[in-house]
């Protein structure tokens, strides 16, 4: 009869366990954040849905947008193109939020022009120069006469955060400069103007800007790699403590042949 009831017991456990998962499928994923690291969320979305049968919605609010959802319980994942802020930790653990940094891709900030700007290189001074409005013609840096147009993103931006990091080091965006919500309005805002300059993430390069080497070197998925392009950064999905269960097997994707594929594939950098 013990051996009966330890069994019995076992199996209440495995089945608990099971229903607790099939729960846990239905209930789906929640991604908030980043606009830079969404294709690749959407994209592992979509394959997850596909593979696993686990509903998964992705959201693209910004870099802090994901972090206060992921404070306030409304995701379980946050996509952020940065990492998280003392304060952000700590308004995390003040309501027993345990932020944990998972790294998915490499990327960088290109700059971009407009494809007929006959400018190739620009070093970090230089563009800390224009975008801080010390430089405010084209001619000054070996272009055409013609007035620079600088573009950047909204201050809720983890693109926006590391740019001022790497690149501002203190120094306040000039105030003339346009301000857009996401990598791909930079970019088709760069496209359809003249004398722009802009940043957005590696994977939203295309024919339609003209990316152009900083310090000599050119932004690609090698100089990423091998951190020669200097202002490379790492993409995050931060959990609420170490990822388990369907959040555990949706944030390992990176780690997986097929996750590795959607991302090079998405022009951003595998990590593993």
């Amino acid at each position: 009869m013990r051996k009966l009831g330890t069994v019995l017991a076992a199996l209440l456990v495995i089945m608990t366990a099971g229903w607790a998962g099939n729960a846990e499928a239905a209930k789906g994923i929640v991604i908030d954040g980043s606009t830079t690291v969404g294709p690749i969320a959407k994209s592992f979305a979509a394959y997850f849905m596909k593979k696993y049968k686990v509903p998964v919605t992705v959201s693209e609010s910004g870099s802090g947008n994901g972090a206060k959802s992921l404070i306030n319980g409304s995701c379980d994942i946050a996509d952020m193109s940065r990492s998280m802020k003392p304060q952000e930790i700590a308004a995390a653990k003040a309501r027993r939020i345990n932020p944990v940094a998972n790294v998915v891709a490499l990327d960088c900030l290109a700059m971009i022009v407009h494809p007929s700007n006959p400018v190739r290189a620009l070093t970090e001074a230089q563009i800390g120069d224009i975008f801080s409005g010390r430089i405010n013609n084209w001619r000054q840096v070996g272009g055409p006469n013609f007035p620079i147009v600088v573009i950047q993103r909204e201050s809720n931006s983890g693109t926006q955060e590391t740019f001022k990091e790497l690149v501002m080091k203190g120094r306040a965006v000039v105030s003339g400069a346009e301000t857009q919500a996401s990598n791909g309005a930079v970019k088709n805002r760069v496209s359809q103007t003249r004398g722009a300059i802009g940043f957005v993430g590696l994977g939203y390069l295309d024919a339609s800007v003209k990316k152009i080497a900083v310090n000599g070197v050119i932004p690609s998925a090698a100089t990423v790699k091998n951190k020669t392009y200097r202002l490379s950064r790492d993409l995050y999905m931060y959990t609420n403590g170490k990822p388990a269960g369907v959040v555990g097997t949706f944030i390992d994707l990176p780690k997986t042949p097929d996750g590795r594929r959607i991302i090079q594939e998405l022009g951003f950098v595998p990590k593993y």
